[in-house]
């Protein structure tokens, strides 16, 4: 009797333990589809982000060579503007602040006018004010997390550049270099990461951005150091509202 009894609350034990985790996983399915329902058929949605990285120059021509990059670092707005009515495609853009640069080394005879006659060492730190427009494509898996990734362009406008500056035994802070400078850098981004559901109205985003600039970053009548580009490589941190 008394293991009929004890069969018996065991049994009814599991199919109360079976229901409640039916019930949560009901809720939780309830919950999402609710949140996709809400969202579906936005035409655009904002979002921050802060993006660390790393820097490079990347000269071309003999005489000038890298001796290191430097920490990158951007924030600023996003803006999807979506293409269907699911969210699954969109152009990606947005505004943002990103300050970038490396440590350019000279021979005597290239570089500024002021450091020529020795060989020279720039330390080039530059801020740009940036606008990427990309084609962005996600997919949703069940859990709720979007997989994305992005391909596209970039235009960079200088506002701030700034080199310290080691030519021959003398060096020279702090020096305003912006209108040696192209005043427009523009190239690729490609990319990609994952979307997650934060609350029922934040979304975070982490992903991984590559960089690569087309144009010539230092003015080639100034330097006379022919082409160098801008490459960065960027962790992606940011939320969607």
């Amino acid at each position: 009797m008394v293991k009929i009894l004890h069969h018996r609350l065991l049994l009814k034990s599991f199919m109360f333990l079976f229901v409640c985790t039916a019930m949560g996983f009901a809720a939780q399915a309830q919950t999402l589809s609710d949140r996709v329902s809400d969202k579906a058929g936005r035409k655009m949605r904002l979002g921050f982000k802060l993006d660390p990285g790393v820097s490079m120059m990347r000269p071309q021509d003999d005489g000038v060579e890298r001796n290191s990059g430097r920490f990158y670092f951007s924030y600023g707005v996003l803006a999807d503007f979506f293409l269907d009515d699911q969210g699954n495609y969109a152009l990606a853009s947005g505004l943002q602040v990103s300050a970038m640069g490396s440590v350019l080394k000279y021979e005597m005879g290239k570089g500024l006018s002021a450091f020529r006659n020795s060989p020279s060492e720039y330390d080039l730190r530059l801020t740009y004010i940036e606008v990427p427009f990309t084609l962005k494509l996600k997919t949703d898996t069940e859990s709720g997390i979007g997989i994305w990734g992005q391909f596209g362009g970039f235009a960079g406008f200088p506002v701030r550049a700034r080199a310290n500056v080691i030519s021959g035994l003398q060096r020279f802070d702090k020096q305003d270099v912006l209108r040696d400078v192209n005043r427009l850098n523009a190239g690729m981004i490609i990319g990609g990461g994952i979307e997650y559901p934060l609350t029922e109205t934040l979304t975070g985003v982490v992903g991984f951005n590559y960089q690569n600039g087309f144009i010539d970053v230092t003015r080639n009548s100034k330097w006379d150091d022919g082409r160098v580009n801008m490459n960065n490589f960027i962790l992606r941190l940011g939320v969607y509202f």
